[in-house]
């Protein structure tokens, strides 16, 4: 499955493939690891995105495309992205998060959000953030995990289950808000 919107199948033909290193440093992203470029592409703005570039995050790794080259980088073992999106009236199908082309509906919004992880009955994340501005906010929370996300914002809240097992999402895009 591809990140919202994207086909991140291969590479390009007839150009001689740059290193990792060289790749990153022409998309902006020179001497950052995986966690760094998840970070720094999710909280650019919607406008600031580039176009040539697609970015999608895996359970294990993080795919990053450009015209001719695919480039992966792994993800902490220990570690997993979640990226949600809650919504009141609007929301798209996701499963793997694209850095660059999905859109929630909340952009630059305040919202309180609790992460459980169900197994051990502890609170992961407590916290009251700013959304993106396409709308998702991010948390990395522990691997192999299953558990509950619920966000309150603006006098409406709304739970979710989900997970960080291999098979996880790591786009949650059906969080209501009600």
């Amino acid at each position: 499955m591809a990140g919202c919107g994207t086909d991140d199948s291969g590479s390009g033909s007839g150009s001689d493939p740059v290193s990792t290193g060289d790749f990153l440093s022409e998309h902006g992203l020179d001497g950052m690891g995986a966690v760094e470029v998840i970070d720094h592409l999710d909280r650019l703005s919607v406008t600031d995105r580039s176009s040539d570039l697609m970015a999608s995050v895996y359970p294990d790794e993080l795919v990053l495309v450009g015209e001719a080259q695919e480039v992966t980088l792994d993800l902490p073992e220990e570690k997993a992205y979640v990226s949600i999106a809650p919504y009141a009236n609007t929301t798209h199908d996701c499963f793997f998060h694209s850095l660059t082309t999905c859109r929630g509906e909340l952009g630059n919004e305040e919202v309180d959000v609790q992460i459980t992880d169900s197994a051990a009955g502890e609170v992961v994340v407590d916290d009251q953030v700013r959304t993106f501005d396409n709308g998702f906010a991010g948390f990395w929370v522990p691997s192999d995990i299953e558990g509950i996300v619920d966000i309150a914002h603006g006098g409406k809240s709304g739970s979710v289950e989900f997970s960080t097992m291999d098979d996880g999402a790591t786009c949650i895009t059906d969080l209501q808000l009600s």
